[in-house]
């Protein structure tokens, strides 16, 4: 399955979502961050103030080459959210996405709906969680 992503963005919320499948060539990074990139100057909040839900249920086991890569993209303190949750099923994909987000303070979720609501949280839930 070739990549395919898709992001929105819901500025009065300072909210982006991002939903990716397939699986991803180095080009296919590199049209992501363009996009992401693009999708986060549509965002009225502050600097690294916006949260991130990103669904990767269909997403495809990825080489090394490619974790690694999302790694660098996850940690880019120019770009980095708030927040940030991620929509995993029970599949490799996951322990990937682990480990490319370790040191993110990320969160993992099966249902999206869960997702968002603790992004959508005030920061003080962190301090209790």
């Amino acid at each position: 399955m070739h990549a395919t992503f898709d992001i929105t963005v819901d500025p009065g919320r300072a909210l982006v979502r991002i939903v990716m499948a397939g699986f991803f060539e180095p080009q296919d990074v590199a049209r992501f961050v363009a996009a992401r990139d693009l999708a986060h100057r549509r965002l009225t909040c502050a600097p690294n103030q916006h949260v991130t839900l990103v669904d990767i249920r269909d997403m495809a086991i990825q080489s090394q080459d490619i974790v690694a890569r999302f790694q660098a993209v996850l940690g880019a303190p120019a770009t980095r959210s708030r927040r940030i949750a991620f929509v995993v099923g029970a599949s490799l994909a996951r322990k990937q996405i682990v480990r490319a987000a370790e040191g993110r303070g990320a969160r993992f979720f099966l249902d999206p709906a869960e997702a968002e609501a603790w992004l959508m949280q005030p920061d003080t839930a962190d301090i209790a969680a």
